[in-house]
């Protein structure tokens, strides 16, 4: 039986082998969504892997899967555990057990014309981190420190980036 120990142990070769190799640069980031005719859903299309996306019956959903702002909560939650294995295999710090819940809140009025004073966005992102580790507390505190310095959502979240927008017209023509 494998343990994360282990998959620790060959995360950091992989880590040490990706350092020495020459840098390639940034890495190109895609995704392409549909909505799907009759539902709504989301399909949401990364490399050659699918995510589904749909709203609750209450907002005229099937409820075929997470919301965005749930998507979102998801991502943090699966980001900062990627790099707290990253990190752990860097500093050699041992692991036994890693689970990550994240908690946020979105609220829907924000869509009304006249909800001016409530976010549009999901917010009051928190996470909580359960590991089992023979590590000292002072190696969990460096380890978490570290986590927090590179995680790259929880980053992003926390320093939202600028992002540019266009509508491209392509076969319909306008009512």
């Amino acid at each position: 039986m494998s343990t994360l120990r282990e998959y620790l142990s060959h995360k950091r070769a992989a880590l040490l082998a990706r350092r020495a190799a020459p840098g390639a640069g940034p890495v190109p980031l895609r995704a392409h969504v549909t909505a799907e005719g009759r539902s709504g859903v989301r399909r949401i299309r990364i490399r050659d892997f699918q995510i589904i996306s749909d709203s609750g019956p209450d907002f005229a959903g099937y409820d075929l899967g997470p919301g965005s702002p749930e998507l979102q909560a998801g991502v943090l939650g699966s980001c900062v555990t990627h790099i707290f294995l990253i990190k752990a295999a860097e500093l050699d710090v041992p692991i036994d057990s890693l689970a990550v819940d994240v908690q946020a809140e979105y609220d829907p009025r924000a869509q009304q014309p006249d909800s001016t004073d409530i976010p549009v966005y999901p917010q009051n992102f928190r996470y909580e981190v359960r590991l089992s580790s023979p590590a000292s507390d002072e190696e969990l505190a460096r380890l978490h420190a570290e986590v927090e310095r590179v995680c790259p959502i929880l980053n992003l979240i926390r320093n939202p980036q600028e992002i540019s927008g266009s509508v491209t017209r392509v076969d319909a023509a306008p009512r």
